[in-house]
């Protein structure tokens, strides 16, 4: 029996397809804009069937039912990175949050410290040779689907078709749901304030022709990318990138020809973008998608000269550690690739690794350059990972620094209204 005749007898419905998950199951759900929002649902259906059902995922848009408080005892969440949709499940103790490095999570995978029984997926329809891909998002999912016991595709029509280290053969999917939908969209920021871009300059100017750029969404990242026309043959290797990167590539700002890994190629793991990144990728060989265990590995970053690593937190304190995971005791995000690409950039040949952050939050009644980070908040970058800290104010460069140094380059990057009571502490601590 040939590969389609295999596909063709494995084509059910959504509600069918989830009855192979039983109890004490644990769930793998693809990440970001592949969120198999139609499987999400049917599980959800059989929460009366069910329980003590460990549902594990990345950030993920769209559906995420199995957080609601009426499912408690049917399903127990495991946040590898921690989105709006679970956040308060997480908060509130319904939810658990891993702190792990995104490099790390596949290899977890295989050994089973995450278990995966059941894996949710969203993929392409197979190609003349039966290979489905995954579309606008490989990260970790790749080692869930192959670890997984039983593999539950949804088969969108409309899913673009990633290359790359990024195929599943349809033999191996268990179950397949075919669906002709939109693939769910990231809205992108429409207007970029006089904050960003200050800071967006600030970062552009650390950013030399050749470079090969990793960052992420946001306004910060899209002000930086304002700042690139430019420049002249950047590359890209990063864990995902979105619209701002595709505009630089239609412009010839990216071309990848300084790369020294990968040549002429955009390296990802996924992207979270708009319809327009989504044609942008679909079957394009200047783009390779590969799992995190490759595109995350510090020692693979590093192999690209001039690596500029963009990154953002919410807090610094003025000996240059970094919490980007938390507000206090409250879980916010998660490590994602932060610390893999800070690290991967500080050993390249001529690399920057770069947080860059605005000065003030809530309408300036807060600083984020603090004496002392609050009270349970974690340390996603240890202060002698930190080189580079930009605010909208300046630049601080922190490596080789000390302590007293530290804190006297990092209080000029802070907001002006903050900077005495900044001085004050310092003080106090003989930093000044």
């Amino acid at each position: 029996m040939g590969w389609t005749e295999i596909y063709r007898g494995r084509v059910t419905t959504a509600a069918e397809a989830v009855k192979v998950v039983s109890s004490g199951d644990h769930v793998w759900l693809h990440a970001g804009c592949n969120n198999p929002e139609e499987l999400v649902k049917a599980l959800v259906g059989r929460a009366d069937e069910l329980e003590d059902v460990e549902v594990t995922h990345l950030l993920t848009f769209g559906a995420a039912d199995h957080v609601d408080p009426r499912y408690e005892k049917t399903f127990r969440h495991r946040a590898l990175f921690t989105g709006h949709n679970v956040r308060q499940a997480v908060n509130e103790g319904r939810a658990d949050f891993v702190p792990v490095f995104l490099s790390e999570i596949p290899a977890l995978i295989r050994n089973r410290t995450i278990p995966v029984d059941v894996a949710l997926i969203q993929v392409s329809p197979p190609d003349e040779h039966g290979f489905c891909s995954y579309g606008v998002g490989v990260e970790c999912t790749k080692a869930a689907a192959e670890t997984a016991k039983k593999a539950i595709a949804l088969v969108n029509r409309q899913m673009p078709r990633s290359l790359g280290d990024a195929f599943i053969h349809a033999s191996r999917l268990t179950h397949v749901v075919e669906v002709d939908r939109p693939v769910l969209e990231l809205p992108q920021v429409t207007r970029v304030g006089e904050v960003a871009r200050a800071i967006g300059r600030n970062v552009a100017d650390l950013i030399e022709d050749g470079s090969t750029l990793q960052m992420g969404i946001g306004e910060i990242p899209d002000a930086v990318l304002l700042f690139l026309e430019e420049k002249k043959d950047l590359g890209i290797h990063t864990e995902m990138f979105s619209d701002g990167v595709v505009e630089l590539f239609e412009r010839g700002v990216v071309t990848g020809e300084a790369k020294t890994l990968h040549k002429g190629k955009i390296i990802s793991s996924f992207v979270l973008g708009s319809q327009k990144t989504f044609d942008f990728l679909d079957n394009n060989p200047f783009v390779e998608f590969h799992p995190t265990e490759y595109v995350n590995d510090p020692f693979v970053i590093a192999q690209n000269d001039k690596m500029v690593a963009i990154n953002s937190a919410i807090a610094v304190d003025i000996t240059g550690q970094v919490c980007a995971d938390s507000m206090g005791k409250n879980i916010y995000s998660g490590f994602g690739g932060q610390v893999d690409f800070i690290r991967g950039a500080a050993r390249s040949k001529g690399g920057k690794p770069i947080i860059a952050l605005r000065s003030t939050a809530k309408d300036d009644a807060i600083s984020r350059i603090v004496d002392t980070l609050i009270e349970g908040s974690g340390v996603v970058t240890t202060r002698a990972d930190v080189h580079y800290v930009v605010t909208e104010y300046g630049v601080a460069n922190l490596h080789g620094r000390s302590l007293r140094e530290r804190a006297a380059a990092l209080i000029e990057c802070a907001h002006p209204d903050f900077r005495e009571g900044l001085r004050a502490a310092a003080r106090e601590r003989n930093l000044l």
